[in-house]
């Protein structure tokens, strides 16, 4: 149907139907196209279903092979795959040779398992799985092994090589609701992940679930993306049809290489970073506790962790983006919550859409990063890319119903006349195709209606408490130390240089210092001088280089709002939580606005108390008496929480004094201590 390209190598111009590579010039010099990773997805708005699709898919991942990473051998990939549809004539006719009758398409699910070569563990594995889809009311229908070919695959990529199976699930006769099916099957495979981390004491054995879907089934691998097809024979089979592909090529900049962080994962693709990324996934495990939802009841606390450790960016992003489907919310909504668009600064939005995005704020912090997420359900597919636009996604549309989104243009080869429109994802917005209705919903259709589907207004108004509106306290709770300005700069790190190079000039200008951002100071365990205790930590970046960011200069995109206290149950669809949000303009707060908080109890019907915990000691107890302050701040802490009478804890250092804690005479306090 189109031509190949002559070389999957590097980009090449389209004239008029004809590929012309580029030549060397200037600096360019195509031996050096390696940029991040590659994203890819090619669908039929009318949801037909074509071998076509699939090589189509094929050809856009190995002409995005320059976005992949290379290893020492230039065989050995960082990782590459593709996610389709349900091929069901394909394994209706593969599983009649295995005795394994397939019922009707959407009666069954299909997973793909890495699983260890040692028949043993691999023989208990399967075990544990037709135990639990047992258990959980489903039946197994049987096994398959996937055949490959890894002959062109270099000796130290065959070394973690898993062992590829297909398992057959079916869907029980009286479940009529496909949504109802896909969180059974999610459950499964969280109670699985489970009882095999814990029956091995959490050492890897090599089981990995790579897909479990009545919709969609995942093929990866750590490839270049020209070995995905040869590795997979499946793919190769013209019985195998979908109506749409997602495909990746890794670069991979915040992880090793893995078989299993190779992209597509379950439901999303991902070029860029995520740079926010230990505090989103802190955040979920924090949520834990207060997460419920009718339909999960006691299933729930199954589920737990949503993300495990030594995962990627986008394996966090997929885990979080898959809970929040499975609780209830639609593909988009679900994106929107964890990527949204610049709303804060936005003058010109719409109120409704504005409400939307603070009301979800809370909820969900933004997974913020450079970065252009794909992502699918089987039903729809999409694309959205961050607020700042930070990285490319370009797509076109076909008169004959094709859709192309790639992490560029000119990735597969299409006539000029074929092509209806075409046109570049804008920051924050997003990209929907809908094959059940056969039409892309527009990003303003789309966020509208989400936004005027409840009433965001009403339940801000309901839960929304702003710190500026507090009444301010007459008198301080607390009095200032009686300590010289010299001890204080002292005893908080204060040096001459920070007063003439960062505060003199902020003083006199009102403008920031000009600094690095990547500096190369050694961390403080390297000296013997005492230092801050932020000085032993270095600040995460992403490891590609993105342009400098700030709230001044780039205030339309970024927002400063935080939160306070406790977050309400991530999963409330209907607004029905009574939990109160406190909000500040920004994470710094001046002396009067804490002074509001601190004394917040005293306002009628806030649900808010704060508590003051003192956590400065003895200075002449040196460094071992740090270690018994944190126990006793982390003690106060936890037992003010757990009584139930407050919610806000305020760590206070305004007791620092020349012979530091001024309110006790013992320690370590454990003989004497008082309440």
């Amino acid at each position: 149907m189109f031509e190949k390209r002559p070389s999957p190598h590097s980009l090449q111009a389209v004239t008029g139907g004809v590929f012309v590579p580029p030549v060397k010039a200037g600096l360019y010099d195509r031996k050096r196209e390696h940029d991040a990773c590659g994203v890819g997805f090619i669908a039929d708005l009318k949801g037909r279903k074509s071998h076509q699709i699939i090589e189509d898919a094929i050809s856009i991942l190995e002409n995005l092979e320059h976005r992949g990473a290379v290893g020492a051998e230039p065989t050995a990939g960082d990782g590459a795959g593709i996610l389709i549809q349900i091929p069901h004539d394909f394994l209706k006719e593969e599983c009649a040779a295995l005795k394994i009758k397939l019922p009707k398409p959407g009666q069954y699910a299909v997973g793909h398992l890495f699983m260890p070569h040692d028949e043993r563990l691999a023989a208990h594995c399967e075990r544990v799985w037709a135990r639990i889809v047992r258990d959980e009311g489903l039946e197994l229908l049987g096994f398959r092994t996937v055949p490959v070919d890894n002959s062109a695959l270099p000796a130290i990529v065959r070394e973690t090589e898993p062992m590829h199976r297909q398992i057959f699930i079916g869907r029980p006769k009286d479940m009529e609701d496909t949504a109802a099916f896909e969180r059974k099957l999610f459950l499964i495979r969280k109670i699985v992940s489970n009882a095999i981390h814990n029956a091995y004491k959490g050492r890897d054995i090599g089981h990995y679930t790579v897909s479990l879907s009545s919709r969609t089934l995942v093929y990866k691998g750590m490839f270049l993306s020209n070995q995905v097809k040869g590795y997979y024979k499946d793919l190769s089979n013209p019985n195998m049809s979908s109506a749409l592909a997602l495909v990746h090529q890794r670069f991979s900049t915040n992880t090793f290489p893995s078989w299993k962080l190779a992209h597509p994962y379950r439901m999303v693709a991902h070029n860029g970073e995520i740079n926010t990324l230990r505090g989103n996934v802190n955040w979920m495990a924090a949520r834990q506790a207060s997460v419920a939802s009718p339909k999960w009841g006691d299933d729930i606390e199954k589920l737990w962790p949503i993300s495990y450790e030594g995962q990627s960016d986008t394996a966090c992003f997929d885990n979080a983006l898959e809970f929040l489907v499975m609780g209830g919310y639609s593909l988009a909504h679900a994106a929107m919550m964890l990527i949204p668009e610049a709303w804060a600064g936005h003058e010109s939005m719409d109120g409704k859409r504005k409400a939307f995005y603070e009301y979800h704020a809370c909820l969900m912090e933004p997974w913020d990063g450079p970065a252009a997420m794909a992502f699918t359900d089987g039903r729809q597919i999409g694309a959205t890319l961050d607020r700042n636009g930070l990285r490319p996604a370009r797509y076109l549309v076909t008169k004959d119903d094709l859709v192309i989104m790639s992490s560029e243009s000119g990735v597969l080869p299409i006539e000029e006349e074929r092509i209806a429109r075409k046109w570049r994802l804008q920051p924050g917005k997003m990209l929907l195709i809908d094959m059940e209705q056969g039409r892309i919903v527009s990003d303003d259709e789309l966020k509208n209606d989400l936004a005027s589907r409840n009433p965001y207004e009403k339940w801000l108004k309901q839960t929304q408490i702003q710190v500026s509106d507090l009444p301010l306290p007459k008198k301080p709770s607390r009095k200032k130390a009686n300590v010289s300005l010299l001890d204080l700069q002292q005893a908080f790190g204060y040096t001459q240089e920070s007063l003439k190079f960062l505060m003199t000039p902020m003083v006199l200008s009102g403008q920031e210092a000009i600094g690095s951002m990547g500096t190369d100071t050694p961390i403080s365990a390297l000296s013997n001088k005492p230092k801050l205790l932020h000085t032993y930590f270095k600040q995460n970046f992403a490891q590609v280089t993105n342009p400098p960011i700030d709230p001044i200069r780039e205030e339309i995109v970024m927002s400063l709002v935080s939160f306070i206290g406790p977050r309400p149950n991530l999963l409330d669809l209907e607004g029905t939580s009574k939990v109160k949000r406190l909000e500040v303009n920004e994470p710094i707060l001046t002396n009067e606005d804490l002074e509001r908080i601190r004394q917040i109890g005293q306002v009628q019907d806030n649900q808010f108390h704060a508590i003051t915990l003192d956590i400065t000691y003895p200075a002449d107890k040196g460094a071992s008496g740090m270690s018994w302050a944190l126990d006793v701040v982390c003690a106060e802490a936890e037992e003010a929480v757990r009584s139930k009478d407050y919610n806000i804890v305020i760590l206070s250092d305004r007791g620092t004094a020349r012979t530091g804690l001024r309110s006790r005479r013992c320690w370590p306090p454990a003989p004497c201590i008082t309440t």
